[in-house]
């Protein structure tokens, strides 16, 4: 999957299940905030990326998914290394799914999150000229 924001943090899956998900990233000086630590929004895309990656092999072919919200708690800052985000579903509803990550640094917990997305099947969008 074509997926450029992914690319622009250096986010990598290492593994999609149904309803389970592995991803990481590499450290690195532009994603640190001014006092020298990971920026929480970092830890915070991870895990919603890695809450979308988890869910999307559950869903049928004509439907998407949407983050409705997200809550995370930051536990230590994270100066080097490897995050590492697991997730794995809660449950799956017709049209709402919750899912929980947890994310690691060198084995230790440095951030958990769950989040709610929506299930949907997309409308047809149709281009007007003007």
């Amino acid at each position: 999957m074509n997926h450029p924001f992914a690319d622009l943090i250096g986010l990598v899956f290492e593994s999609v299940h149904q309803g389970r998900s592995l991803c990481r990233i590499e450290v690195d000086d532009k994603l640190m905030n001014p006092h020298g630590v990971v920026h929480g929004s970092i830890m915070s895309a991870l895990a919603d990326t890695g809450m979308g990656g988890a869910l999307y092999p559950l869903l049928a072919e004509n439907e998407s998914c949407a983050t409705i919200e997200i809550k995370i708690s930051y536990f230590k800052p994270v100066r080097e290394g490897t995050l590492e985000c697991t997730t794995q579903l809660l449950h799956k509803g017709k049209t709402v799914a919750s899912l929980e990550s947890e994310i690691f640094s060198n084995d230790k917990l440095v951030a958990k999150a769950s989040g709610t997305y929506s299930i949907f099947r997309p409308q047809k969008h149709v281009k007007i000229k003007v």
